[in-house]
């Protein structure tokens, strides 16, 4: 990852601590070649669903983030994310790859959401999703941070 994803993934990080434990869990990607047909990028789709799968705790509850997904307003993240901790589950959102997730990684998951309809690199979306997350906690805290 470029130096400043995780610049801002371990300053989001280091800022959503006090309010919830989080962590991100990274999985390497599936080798891709110059000319992969259709069946080889699906079959790297499944690869990397099998690692997902594999490296989710029992008790997780697994969300897909993916451009299908359902949207929500800050403000709906935020009383979401005070039903999970209030149901006291741990929830997993999974980060697809390049070829975004598998079907069986679409189908585990509980609910799918998008941060938007746009086409998001990767490493992009890791920055906007930790600061999301943080932004909802401090919602959800009184927080000055989120001045809407």
């Amino acid at each position: 990852m470029p130096a400043w994803v995780l610049t801002g993934v371990e300053d989001y990080l280091k800022r959503i601590q006090p309010f919830v434990q989080t962590q991100f869990v990274e999985l390497p990607m599936a080798k891709r070649g110059k000319n992969d047909s259709e069946a080889d990028i699906l079959k790297y789709c499944q690869i990397e669903g099998e690692s997902i799968l594999s490296a989710l705790k029992p008790n997780e509850i697994l969300i897909a983030l993916e451009v299908n997904g359902r949207e929500f307003s800050t403000e709906k993240l935020a009383s979401t994310m005070q039903e999970w901790m209030l149901s006291g589950q741990d929830i997993a959102l999974a980060i697809g790859g390049p070829d975004g997730l598998s079907q069986a990684i679409k189908q585990k998951a509980v609910w799918h959401w998008s941060l938007s309809k746009l086409t998001l690199p990767h490493p992009l979306v890791r920055v906007m999703l930790i600061e999301q997350l943080y932004r909802g906690m401090t919602i959800n805290h009184n927080h000055p941070y989120h001045r809407a």
